[in-house]
């Protein structure tokens, strides 16, 4: 079938195998292009929870081909059916399956519930069968809800506290305007720490250690996001920064529960980067679309797989543990170091303020923004016919 684009809010319903595996492919030749001067973290046996999209696929894609390390990966995504396509993350899998055995690296993937006890014991069993046990695991899960026996949680994208307004874009006709955000409630923040805070991060590794299949000194590492003052309300300070709270809290139960194996947890700070969880929060996407402008500008601007390659071979060392200057205060690990800087910071700024309606498109890197959003999906890629005919 010829695939389209079909896009409805801040998701995309169709994606285009080939343009998927072009994009994991320009990642993977971005990985080999910097692998001899790589002397980082290189893990031999990897879990990836969340290993489909974004920074999830990105990690798996650094560990394998800058390190080449053995990874099983855990997706929640669909195959095609009827006339409709497959997800992105089931043909950015397929992709990634492909050029790893061509490269003779070990890669498997279950899709499956990730929150699930089920998908916990088929991941541990093909563990214990093929690897014995892992030494590292990137926790990359992004869900809008979460089932905890007979009880599902759904997280909320809300302010806390006060209603909140400020400047947004909407995506589905690039306008500004301004948005109020009414705060959650507590049930709803209650609920958003369930799904997306480190309650399951934990769960996994107990369950990996209570198997025997996790190694003594292994590495974890889960994503987190902070951000400049300007998006703290509905991000930092948020429902979905009370649930970063708990995830970073979690690394430090994780670290101190584990003390006498050796196992550490840590939590990477990255950078702001359009992804199909952060388009779906009001505010953020006009920030980072400014955001883009001004990195691009001074030449600083990364996207995921630039990002995860930097985190496994600069911030980390060879030893697994954080090297001298990557860690802040809390001993969070800051990826987000090019964007916090001041001289970045003061120009976003000063661009948000002067920013309307009616010069949005002078002052923003909106193009860009949606470049990188249809790339989600495959859409948008050099070199692939977009009027052919493909296999679905």
């Amino acid at each position: 079938m010829i695939v389209k684009p079909k896009v409805r809010g801040f998701i995309c319903t169709t994606a285009h195998p080939v343009g998927c595996e072009a994009v994991v492919k320009s990642e993977i030749d971005y990985v080999k292009s910097k692998k001899a001067e790589d002397n980082g973290f290189k893990p031999k046996k990897v879990l990836v929870l969340g290993s489909s999209m974004g920074y999830g696929l990105a990690s798996r894609i650094s560990l394998a081909f800058a390190g080449g390390a053995a990874t099983l990966g855990v997706m929640f995504d669909r195959p095609a059916s009827g006339n409709k396509t497959g997800t992105s993350g089931w043909y950015n899998t397929q992709a990634f399956e492909k050029y790893a055995k061509a490269d003779g690296l070990y890669a498997k993937t279950v899709n499956g519930d990730a929150y699930s006890d089920e998908c916990k014991k088929e991941v541990i069993d093909i563990i214990k069968a093929d690897l014995g046990k892992v030494d590292c695991v990137v926790y990359s899960l992004a869900a809008p809800r979460r089932t905890v026996g007979d009880v599902t949680y759904s997280s909320v994208l809300k302010t806390t506290g006060e209603p909140y307004t400020n400047k947004t874009i909407d995506l589905r006709n690039n306008t500004v305007s301004e948005v109020t955000i009414e705060p959650a409630t507590e049930e709803e923040i209650t609920a958003t720490v369930k799904v997306m805070g480190g309650e399951d991060w934990a769960a996994w590794i107990d369950a990996l250690k209570a198997a025997d299949a996790i190694e003594d000194n292994a590495v974890t590492v889960a994503y987190s996001y902070i951000g400049p003052e300007l998006t703290h309300p509905m991000y930092f300070e948020g429902s979905i920064g009370r649930a970063k709270a708990h995830l970073f809290q979690t690394s430090k139960e994780i670290t101190e529960k584990y003390a006498a194996d050796g196992i550490k947890a840590y939590i990477s700070v990255n950078k702001a980067l359009v992804t199909q969880s952060s388009a779906a929060i009001p505010i953020v996407p006009l920030y980072i679309s400014i955001l883009y402008k001004v990195m691009k500008e001074k030449g600083v601007h990364e996207g995921c797989i630039e990002q995860m390659y930097r985190l496994f071979a600069e911030k980390f060392g060879a030893d697994g543990k954080p090297v001298s200057g990557a860690v802040d205060g809390e001993g969070r690990i800051r990826l987000d170091d090019l964007e916090m800087k001041p001289e970045i910071q003061d120009e976003v700024t000063k661009l948000w303020n002067i920013l309307n309606a009616d010069n949005f498109k002078e002052y923003t890197d909106i193009e860009g923004y949606w470049k990188d959003f249809y790339e989600l999906f495959g859409f948008g890629i050099d070199g692939v016919d977009y009027e052919a005919d493909v296999e679905v």
